[in-house]
């Protein structure tokens, strides 16, 4: 049974134009000359297959607006296809657009439970991994502050922490890591190295 399955998966976006979303945005609108068409379909993907087999590691790699990450997002479920089927076989960890997931006000160790528990793990089960995480993010003098006081490479390196740290099957990986300093990203690559030892199936998309 593959890991990944896209069959014939198109997804289409709507892009509403020049609607107005405040009082002054609605008064600028009546300054400027009005589009006769306000409504645009934009398709993202068209009649997309993909199949990716336990254990493989697969890269998707494009220029933005070529469809890469509408792709991890719904391997991900967190969008639907408009049109084909996507099939998932096992449990994912994803780490996509930096801090998709967390809620600023709650601290990093509420953010781990709030992310662990939304994947499937009980409360003993992220326990028992809390140090381990908090450890890989390098994150211990800070695990106690609302994320929304953390800068761009805590936050990568909290959210990659969680996703590797709940036994996932398969694991998504935006190019989010970039943002991460050059010791961080070593640390990562390894890690995903191990996973893909265990078997693990490993999907990134990359400009590079």
């Amino acid at each position: 049974m593959a890991a990944i399955v896209l069959d014939n998966v198109s997804k289409k976006f709507t892009l509403r134009h020049d609607q107005p979303r405040s009082f002054q945005e609605v008064f600028l609108s009546g300054l400027k000359r009005r589009r006769s068409d306000t409504v645009e379909e934009f398709w993202v993907l068209r009649e997309v297959s993909l199949e990716i087999e336990p254990g493989e590691t697969v890269g998707i790699i494009g220029s933005n607006g070529a469809g890469k990450s509408t792709i991890l997002k719904l391997v991900s479920r967190i969008i639907d296809p408009t049109f084909g089927r996507v099939q998932v076989n096992g449990r994912v960890g994803a780490l996509l657009e930096l801090g998709a997931g967390f809620h600023p006000d709650l601290t990093g160790e509420e953010n781990i439970y709030l992310n662990g528990s939304i994947m499937g793990l009980s409360s003993r089960q992220i326990r028992e991994r809390m140090d381990e995480i908090v450890a890989f993010a390098e994150l211990e003098r800070f695990v106690d502050v609302p994320v929304k006081h953390y800068s761009s490479g805590m936050y990568v390196r909290l959210g990659f922490a969680i996703a590797v740290h709940t036994d996932p099957q398969i694991l998504i990986v935006d190019e989010v890591l970039a943002v991460g300093d050059a010791s961080f990203q070593r640390k990562c690559l390894e890690r995903i190295e191990q996973m893909r030892s265990d078997g693990a199936t490993v999907l990134l998309v990359s400009h590079n």
